[in-house]
């Protein structure tokens, strides 16, 4: 099966297993999505990211982090840059996700990075989505 969109196909796939409460979701791996993986982890939003081979494919999983009353840490998920419509900002005007409390995703010519990453290394890029 071919996707247009990655990365829209990776928030649609985690949206549906924390929907379905599942511990845990599975999806073809690639280099960005490990990158955008990574960065989901090290956010405190989701919990381990196992990179597994089965074969010829390469299967990401990345294990969903729940509260005690089983709500998901993720609100929600939003894809900005979509494949008809690129979005980039700059970086004067890289945005701020519920004034800081949630994460913009960027590609950026030093890699796949947090918005505070960007500002940090004064660079803008594509914007890919929003979490919080």
């Amino acid at each position: 099966m071919s996707v247009n969109d990655p990365i829209g196909d990776m928030l649609a796939r985690i949206r549906n297993a924390q929907m379905a409460r599942h511990g845990y979701v599975d999806m073809p791996s690639s280099n960005v999505k490990q990158a955008v993986a990574d960065i989901l982890a090290g956010e405190g939003y989701v919990g381990k990211v196992e990179g597994m081979e089965d074969g010829v494919f390469k299967t990401l999983r990345l294990h969903l982090k729940y509260d005690d009353k089983r709500k998901p840490y993720i609100t929600d998920l939003k894809r900005i840059s979509k494949p008809g419509r690129r979005i980039y900002r700059g970086k004067d005007d890289i945005p701020w996700v519920l004034s800081g409390v949630g994460v913009a995703i960027l590609s950026t010519s030093r890699g796949i990075v947090t918005d505070r990453q960007a500002r940090r290394l004064g660079v803008g890029g594509e914007v890919l989505a929003y979490v919080w």
